[in-house]
């Protein structure tokens, strides 16, 4: 009932983005007027994580308040549509297209409220001449031939849009505070996904060695709560050398209790584990009959080569950063898919396979060159590579035994 709540809400929002003729025209007027009464207020909105993959690490947006003329708005950089021709071809090679939308702040609120995520408040300290100039930065980015970006996850969403444009606004420089120097892209997704092992499972399976490395504090602000700490302890430095606190102060607006979704029981190390299992059973079998079970080369190979087809086309054709140097093509990568055919006609006419024994060493030195190489694999990768090294050690031994 609660989805049917925030699909609506959504729809009438979207209404608002049809209809901004009215709204657009107040906020028009407002940046070309002198600010002479300055009863504008522009405020970063940092909302909670939510349970869909696409809102695990939460939400950034600029609110724009006009007190004297009534005027509360939401800019929001994270519209975007399922709904896009080939939207998930488009999503896996990096060309998604995102969105800077405006709708009344009721229905952003009501949105998040039904969600269950609360959302933070930091009232911007600018003067009224950075207000005029913010506001005309946001115009200029609504108009129809600048609203839509080409999205990237690490360097350019919603987050880094919005500090962006408030730091363009600013006469003078923006003074954050040092980062952590041992973050990485990886760690801070981690952070976000720990209550979420299949999704943190399937990140690690994409990103690849330059996820790992340390990034600075303006890397770490593309995560929305790492912007909200950081513009808090921010300060503006003027031509003249005088600083001022770039957040007046911070509330949180909307306080909500979290919706927990229960949790999948089986965890990907547990499934993995399984597969382990399955395969020391399955070699067992194999060698007391001293035959190859063909159908479950078929299922295990095919589904490797499949794997490998996905993080080879993120590895060679994808646009999305840190994706292009994955070391885990080495385990998964198409070879199995393709060999597949062969493997199984000499698996029925129970001939021997030196690729069972290529695939034995292959996957005993990747296992032992884990620890060297520059990337942080997910455990689950451990079982898994275990799980094919079982299977290409039952064929070599039931084919000698025969």
């Amino acid at each position: 009932m609660k989805r049917k709540w925030i699909v609506l809400l959504w729809i009438v929002g979207m209404i608002q983005l049809v209809f901004p003729v009215e709204t657009y025209s107040d906020i028009r007027s407002d940046a070309e007027s002198t600010f002479q009464n300055d009863s504008i207020q522009f405020s970063l909105l940092t909302c909670a994580p939510g349970n869909e993959i696409y809102e695990l690490f939460g939400h950034t947006a600029i609110r724009y308040q006009n007190f004297s003329r009534g005027i509360d708005l939401v800019f929001n950089y994270g519209m975007f549509s399922f709904n896009t021709p080939h939207f998930i071809y488009r999503f896996v090679k990096g060309e998604t297209d995102y969105q800077l939308g405006i709708m009344p702040y009721p229905y952003f609120e009501s949105e998040y409220a039904l969600r269950g995520s609360s959302v933070y408040q930091q009232v911007l300290n600018l003067t009224s001449s950075e207000k005029q100039t913010l506001l005309g930065l946001l115009q200029e980015n609504y108009l129809p031939e600048n609203r839509t970006y080409r999205y990237n996850y690490f360097y350019d969403n919603c987050t880094t849009r919005a500090r962006d444009q408030i730091e363009k606004s600013i006469q003078g420089k923006v003074i954050y505070p040092s980062g952590e120097s041992d973050k990485s892209f990886r760690g801070i997704v981690h952070e976000f996904t720990a209550h979420s092992p299949w999704d943190e499972f399937g990140i690690d399976l994409c990103l690849g060695a330059e996820a790992d490395a340390p990034i600075d504090n303006r890397g770490q602000m593309f995560a929305p709560f790492y912007m909200r700490r950081f513009a808090g302890e921010a300060y503006i430095q003027g031509a003249d050398g005088k600083t001022r606190p770039l957040v007046l102060r911070e509330e949180k607006i909307v306080d909500v209790a979290p919706e927990v979704e229960p949790a999948f029981a089986l965890t990907p190390m547990g499934a993995g584990s399984l597969f382990l299992l399955l395969n020391v059973l399955i070699g067992f079998w194999q060698w007391k009959k001293k035959r190859v079970f063909w159908g479950w080369d078929v299922i295990l190979y095919a589904a490797q080569g499949i794997a490998g087809c996905i993080i080879a086309f993120l590895f060679f054709v994808s646009s999305h950063p840190t994706v292009g140097s994955n070391w885990l093509l080495i385990l998964f990568n198409p070879i199995p898919l393709f060999y597949l055919p062969f493997m199984i006609y000499r698996d029925i006419k129970h001939k021997k396979d030196l690729y069972h024994l290529v695939n034995m060493v292959y996957l005993t030195l990747f296992m032992l060159l884990i620890l060297l190489l520059p990337q942080k694999f997910n455990l689950t990768v451990l079982p898994l590579a275990l799980g094919l090294l079982v299977n290409a050690e039952s064929h070599v031994l039931v084919l000698n035994k025969k």
